[in-house]
Formats: structure tokens, sequence, C-alpha cells
């Protein structure tokens, strides 16, 4: 029986790119896969078809020889059974690249289970405004499990070593033949260390690992917005059997200001002034993070207004740059303006008002005019 043309196999054009080869190929794999079509032997063949052809389109070379000559242009190097993945070299290599996270296979490549990854661990620390301006060093105190120091993480007995695995040859895998596909799996009498420990230390109790808390300092940079993760890697747990440890991640929380409310680099802040400061004109203290300072706010200035303050915001984040460029780079505080109207007033302060709303009789505000502007056009 004649083999199919490969480009037909993968459904794909014969200029098709390597993207779009690999594409096809992985829409395909997935619906015809073994372990996907239970006692289905077409849908075996299928697949079985279908990694062939890309085994050879997804080789610049063997692609070539085949678009020159043919089937009979690879010789026996495409013919045979179903493929090995474990031992096709490049495309092997593809293939766990492709599936390796849906299908658990590794490819038949050695791979020691010894050195397990310590667990990454979150820390959520809340800081201030005025942290965020200035930055600080936080002192943390992290509940986690350590490198055991009494067998400095091996988990034998001081004085002893570990052994290999003999089920699995110290790979701390066991390969397993599923119809023409091989899958590794964890060696079940060295759980995937790779090696056996017959003398345990009495510490860790063979574990290499002890819970414990570990002080550490962090630099919170300048300009951290809520929500800002900081990566600190290698301090997260300890890893199992001797492997790496994992990262931790400091999430920031920034607490709510009585005054001031952020956006982005700038603050936003309300000051009530007396109806007279605004009518009058006047110079008012102002808040800032870094303390009061004076503001002149212009005569007739309404309730609303907002008036700004350049270089009183926040910096931003950039950790690489030194303080002084980033303080260059602050951004605005923003205030606005509540005009205040007496609840109270007294004998003399009724009569001034009075008197000032005498002479003011004639008198039309800008705002007032513009709403009787308004007004006398939807009525007339």
């Amino acid at each position: 029986m004649s083999k199919r043309d490969y480009y037909v196999i993968l459904g794909v054009e014969r200029d098709a790119a390597e993207a779009e080869l690999k594409k096809a190929y992985r829409t395909l794999a997935l619906q015809y896969h073994p372990d996907r079509n239970a006692d289905d032997a077409q849908a075996e063949e299928r697949f079985k078809e279908l990694s062939e052809a890309y085994a050879v389109l997804s080789d610049p070379q063997k692609r070539r020889r085949y678009d020159q000559f043919g089937h009979a242009g690879l010789g026996g190097a495409a013919g045979g059974p179903g493929p090995d993945f474990g031992d096709l070299g490049g495309f092997g290599d593809v293939f766990n690249d492709l599936f390796g996270d849906i299908f658990g296979a590794s490819g038949g490549r050695r791979r020691r289970g010894r050195g397990q990854r310590g667990a990454d661990l979150r820390y959520n620390l809340e800081l201030d405004l005025e942290n965020v301006l200035d930055g600080l060093e936080a002192n943390l105190e992290i509940p986690k499990m350590r490198s055991c120091e009494t067998c400095t993480g091996s988990g034998a007995r001081p004085g002893t070593k570990s052994e290999t695995c003999g089920r699995c040859q110290g790979s701390g895998q066991l390969m397993f033949q599923q119809g023409f596909f091989r899958v590794n799996r964890p060696c079940d009498a060295c759980e995937g260390a790779g090696e056996l420990i017959r003398d345990r230390c009495r510490d860790c109790r063979g574990a290499g690992r002890v819970e414990g808390l570990q002080s550490l300092k962090v630099t919170i940079p300048i300009g951290v917005d809520d929500g800002t993760r900081l990566r600190l890697v290698g301090e997260g747990e300890a890893g199992i059997s001797g492997g790496e440890p994992g990262d931790l991640y400091v999430v920031i929380s920034v607490r709510s200001h009585t005054l001031f409310e952020r956006d982005g680099t700038d603050l936003h802040c309300e000051v009530p002034v007396q109806f007279v400061q605004a009518a009058l004109g006047a110079e008012i203290e102002v808040p800032t993070l870094e303390g009061k300072v004076q503001m002149q706010i212009p005569e007739g200035t309404q309730s609303g207004t907002i008036l700004r303050l350049r270089g009183k915001g926040i910096p931003p984040c950039q950790p690489r740059a030194d303080k002084d460029q980033l303080m260059r780079m602050r951004g605005e505080l923003f205030v606005r303006i509540f005009v205040e109207i007496p609840t109270k007033l007294n004998e003399r302060q009724r009569e001034l008002l009075e008197e000032f709303a005498e002479a003011s009789d004639t008198e039309v505000s800008p705002a007032a005019k513009g709403f009787l502007d308004k007004l006398r056009d939807l009525f007339d």
C-alpha cells in the first residue's frame, strides 16, 4: 500500500511555514492521540501517520529531500512501525515541547526525579502612603520549610550517604508502554528521588527540610503601587532532596490615606476655605506627604476649583533609577477647593452680610449670569 502525501496528511499547502506545520500537527495529534481514543485502531494508525509526516516536514533537510524525490528520497527513514519518541532525537524534543504538559511524556530521556524545587511563597506587606514616597527596608519573619542544617538537606544521617535506587537505577522514573507510546512515571520505590536513604537524619527524619522562621530584610523601592509584587529569588521554601529553593513574592498593599487619594503618580486632596478667603483671595496651608506648604488662592475662587502643586505627588516606581532622579519625576498634587458656608452667625456678622447683600443687589456673578442666560433661553 503506497504512502499518502505528507502535506495531505497534515492538511497544509506545500509552501506551509514551520509555524503552520506545527499548528496543524498539534491540532490533529490532539484529536487522534491514543490516550483520547482508547481501543480505536484507526485513530492510532492516524496518529502514527501524522507523527511520521511531521517528523519529516519539521526537519529542513528531510523536507527538502521529500519535496524533491517524494517518499523514495527518504529511504527507510520514514518507514517502519510507529515512531518511538524517545529515539527520534530532535523530533522527540519537539513532541515533548508540544505535548509534554498534556500527556506527561518525558520522551524516554533519563530524568532524575531527585532535586524537586521548593514551593514559592507569598507574603502580604502593608505600607503607608508615606512609605511609598521614601521607600524603606522592611524586616520580615517568614515561616517556611528550611534546609535541615544537621544533614545539609541530604536527609541522611551525618556520616552516611544515600544509595542509588535499584528499581529505577537512579533515574527516578519508570517507563510504561501504552500501545506504541511510552510514558515515564515517578518510581514508586524511591518516590522519584532516584536514591534511597537507609539511615535517616533524626532532625528532619529524612526529609532534608525542617519548619522554621527566617528573618529577612527586604528593600521596598520608591513609588510602589498597591498590588506590586516583589520577587525574591531563592527565598521560598527549601527544595526537596537537594533541589533548588522556591521564590518569595512580597505583595504590596498600600493603606488608604485620610487626606489623599492616589492616581498613579498623582495625588488628590480636598481643602476647605472660608468664603471670605475665596472671595478676597488668600494664602492658605495645604497638606503634602512631606508636611504643610503655603499656597495662594486667587480672588474669586469658586468651590470645586482645582489648583495644582507641581512635584508634590508620587515618584514612579523605577528600581534601577537613583532617588534624586525619581524625585524629579514626581507627579502632581491636585488641590480641590471646598468653600465653607458658616452655619451660625453672630449679630455683627449678619449685619455685615446684609449690608453686603444690599451692596451686591445689582451684581451678578459669572456663574449666576451663565445660569440665568440658559434659563432665559429655555423659557423664551
